[in-house]
């Protein structure tokens, strides 16, 4: 059975402190008779062992210096109006006062806003956050609390999916701020710690060491080279950072591999490096480049070398070309096997998609080839991955067509049109009010607004603020098409 990756939401850490002692008297001296004995025999050499630290270090002059700047995020996602579980019940029916002793026939009101809690840092004086894209991603409001019990209201300056990096700033001046490490040079052993908000409790600090490096956790496409720690993170800890014993930040903790939903002795930090080169375009222009050539890899495993007359596995099997794409244009085809990247050695498959994504688009690498028993090289001029589309924000104005009708919608690229066989351009992101109550759901294809087509957002806020009481929304679902009459609530 595939144990579930779970990302960290909000969440008690139990900190177990081990430490060994020396047994009693074992630094007396030995008496003569044993002493001559011990002068007689003849000398043996002890055997080599690797040197290890004497004692366990101390984290509390690294937790003094660079706490202050962990923060704690709040927040807070909108109300749902909920309908009742059974039939409202009259109150001429004679039943009426002994079923309401038990709640039945209560009329479905809007349940509390949903709350959540995770962790940050700053890292510029001015108030620039990093945290993770799904502590802040559905949220209305963002709180940003320090530990010297300060709070802000948060502005969320941009989301990253691909990498679960989320930038925020706020309004603040003179912050404490962390130093940044390289992760490059994190080797497995390392002893690393975490400074978060698991269940809530803030500032709390965890210690362990470096399981891996660049990990990746099964997706072929995945953009992030995680870091595999046994640092304890629960729910809370998520987008809380990552510090090596010099202080400095070498990743945010982001994921655990679990089979509870709790901690289990493996955690999962995204490299800083990766989350500053989100942070720096997300601030510059709200949108994160990156680079592609149009191939589908796969692991080189022992069969697949020995097919392919490999020495050892090691590489990227290519296995698709997209037509028309730049690999195409460079002349790579299935079969052949990425062995570096500019010159950078690949030993495994996981590591191509990060590197790749990593080079600006229009540029041209110089991918290592192995191709009819012999290495090659060939040249590709690097394309633009397309990036993830805006979502309309939740919480437009009430003159717009998402605010009065309570939805998110987004529009729908090429790949994702074709995954789910519509000819409709916009999907909905998150239903609220009264597409709510009137059964839109999150995933729906809206095709047209009271019979008009619709294929942009303007089109269809357009379409929604020239309809009267009532827009009647035709949707598909799944393979269906269906009109959703929504009325809407002035």
């Amino acid at each position: 059975m595939k144990t579930p990756l779970r990302r960290l939401w909000p969440a008690l850490l139990v900190v177990v402190a081990a430490c060994s002692e020396r047994g009693p008297g074992a630094a007396e001296s030995a008496a003569p008779s044993s002493r001559s004995a011990q002068v007689a025999a003849p000398a043996v050499a002890p055997a080599a062992r690797p040197s290890v630290a004497g004692a366990l270090p101390n984290f509390a002059a690294l937790v003094e210096a660079y706490g202050p700047a962990v923060v704690n995020v709040s927040t807070i996602e909108g109300g749902r109006e909920a309908r009742g579980a059974l039939p409202e019940i009259s109150p001429d029916d004679p039943l009426y006062e002994f079923f309401r002793g038990f709640g039945f026939g209560e009329p479905g009101g809007r349940q509390p806003p949903a709350r959540g809690e995770g962790s940050g840092f700053v890292v510029s004086a001015d108030g620039y956050i990093l945290t993770n894209a799904h502590v802040v991603a559905d949220a209305r409001e963002v709180t940003v609390r320090t530990t010297d019990r300060r709070e802000y209201r948060a502005k969320v300056v941009g989301i990253d999916r691909r990498t679960d990096v989320a930038v925020l700033k706020i309004d603040a001046k003179n912050l404490p701020v962390v130093h940044l490490g390289d992760p490059q040079r994190l080797k497995a052993g390392e002893w690393v710690i975490a400074i978060g908000s698991p269940f809530g409790f803030e500032n709390s600090v965890t210690a362990g060491i470096v399981s891996a490096t660049a990990r990746s956790l099964g997706n072929p496409d995945t953009y992030t080279p995680f870091i595999q720690t046994d640092v304890a993170v629960n729910p809370g800890n998520s987008g809380g950072p990552l510090f090596n014993l010099q202080g400095e930040v070498v990743g945010i903790n982001s994921q655990i591999y679990s089979r509870t939903g709790g901690y289990q002795g493996v955690s999962f930090a995204i490299p800083i490096d990766v989350a500053i080169n989100v942070k720096d375009q997300l601030v510059a222009s709200g949108h994160v480049e990156r680079g592609r050539i149009g191939v589908t890899i796969q692991q080189v495993n022992q069969a697949l070398a020995d097919s392919f007359k490999l020495q050892r596995p090691r590489g990227a099997l290519v296995s698709q070309v997209e037509a028309g794409g730049p690999a195409a244009a460079a002349g790579l085809k299935p079969g052949d096997v990425i062995l570096a990247v500019d010159g950078k050695e690949i030993e495994l498959s996981s590591e191509v998609p990060p590197l790749v994504a990593a080079i600006k688009p229009g540029k041209q690498v110089t991918l290592t080839v192995w191709r009819d028993k012999s290495e090659r090289s060939v040249r590709v001029k690097v394309g633009l991955l397309d990036d993830e589309p805006v979502v309309a924000q939740r919480n437009a104005p009430k003159d717009s067509g998402t605010g009065k009708l309570g939805l998110a919608v987004r529009p729908l690229n090429g790949n994702e049109r074709e995954l789910l066989g519509t000819t409709g351009r916009l999907v909905v992101e998150d239903a609220d009010g009264p597409a709510a109550i009137a059964g839109v759901e999150r995933g729906d294809v809206i095709l047209a607004v009271n019979e008009a087509p619709v294929s942009s957002l303007g089109e269809f806020r357009s379409a929604v603020n020239a309809s009267g009481e009532t827009v009647a929304l035709l949707i598909q679902r799944g393979n269906a098409q269906i009109f959703v009459p929504v009325r809407i609530d002035f």
